[in-house]
């Protein structure tokens, strides 16, 4: 049985940045080009186990090596997508990126034949098999499990803020859904996702992850596919919120935001300050009108006394964290816009070109 521990947590501040990207040909239409980059091709030394497929044969992931210093996670996170791009581009293929790929229809797509994924859709069924979401994940590390579960039950009121900064999936098969983050809330529909509830402490969330196993609700711990989730076996706390991002400017701003936030809530902790037990109920609303506004999202604020605009929270946090990458993020066109603006004014190729991973 697939199981962490509470020794996995041993360390403050490491990261580990995931990202989810497809595989797409020369004119940025997915193609089924994971079985080759993935078991065909031995991939760069930097790739090396830190390269596989996702549920569609389209959707590739990475992984950093462990980064130790946040002043180190840029050069890491350029290291791997160059590796990417290069390997890809050696055997045919180009790679791209955004929450949802714009015109792919998963009708028309490749499962991965890997049996973690087959028996996924066996059990999942219609949800999985149209599951062609693809996102950013940051690992923080954490030196206390109890500490990790803290900060996790805390973390879920800053998810939406996170979303809706990078939304950047507003087309389904090809249709413009009126949402800025559909790949939220398409992903929402398969079991263990979306927001978590409160766990009181490490004991607690281990019960729950050991008979979420035993059960056989899912087959191994990596299938809680919460937004912000303790992870057991890497001694982080795992932020899964963001949509994929071409431009690394980006993720780094979330990287950057969530290191902040982490390394804030440990010495919140430290210091015995209470935390906060919202019903999920309310922390769900702001992850709608995440989904739904994007950068145009109000929220209901932390207090629970009222509705606070993005650009206010975002204003707050820079100031309150020391940071700006987040900032630089809102001020800019938002994902979900430029994809729109892009297929109006000069169609589907302009689109597809713009979502290509940038390495620089």
């Amino acid at each position: 049985m697939d199981r962490g521990s509470r020794d996995a947590f041993t360390r403050m501040g490491t990261l580990g940045i995931e990202e989810e990207c497809f595989v797409v040909d020369e004119d940025g239409r997915p193609t089924s080009g994971t079985d080759d980059l993935v078991y065909e091709y031995d991939p760069p030394e930097i790739l090396e186990g830190r390269l596989d497929h996702e549920l569609f044969k389209f959707v590739i992931e990475t992984q950093t090596p462990l980064i130790e210093d946040l002043d180190d996670a840029r050069e890491s996170l350029l290291d791997i997508r160059q590796a990417l791009v290069d390997h890809a581009e050696a055997h045919g293929y180009r790679i791209a990126a955004a929450g949802l790929h714009p015109l792919a229809k998963w009708q028309e797509l490749e499962h991965a034949e890997k049996p973690r994924y087959q028996a996924q859709l066996d059990r999942i069924q219609y949800p999985q098999h149209r599951n062609t979401t693809a996102g950013v994940h940051v690992h923080v590390g954490v030196d206390d499990a109890d500490k990790a579960v803290w900060i996790a039950n805390e973390l879920r009121w800053y998810v939406p803020i996170m979303l809706a900064l990078s939304a950047n999936s507003p087309y389904w098969n090809g249709f413009d859904t009126g949402l800025q983050s559909a790949r939220a809330k398409i992903f929402e529909a398969l079991p263990n996702t979306g927001m978590p509830t409160y766990f009181e402490d490490f004991e607690d969330f281990d019960r729950f992850e050991r008979l979420m196993l035993e059960t056989d609700s899912i087959n191994d711990r990596g299938e809680l596919w919460y937004d912000v989730r303790p992870h057991t076996e890497h001694g982080t706390v795992e932020l899964r919120t963001p949509d994929g991002q071409a431009d690394p400017d980006v993720v780094m701003a979330f990287v950057e935001y969530a290191h902040a936030l982490v390394e804030a809530l440990a010495e919140e902790y430290e210091d015995g300050t209470s935390g906060h037990q919202h019903r999920r109920e309310l922390l769900d609303e702001n992850k709608w009108r995440a989904i739904r506004y994007g950068q145009d999202a109000s929220f209901i604020d932390r207090d629970l006394e009222g509705t606070v605009d993005l650009g206010d929270l975002v204003d707050r946090e820079c100031e309150r964290l020391g940071i700006d990458g987040i900032k630089r993020v809102y001020e800019r066109e938002s994902g979900a816009a430029r994809q729109r603006r892009l297929f109006e004014e000069d169609g589907p190729d302009a689109l597809c070109e713009s979502l290509f991973l940038q390495t620089e």
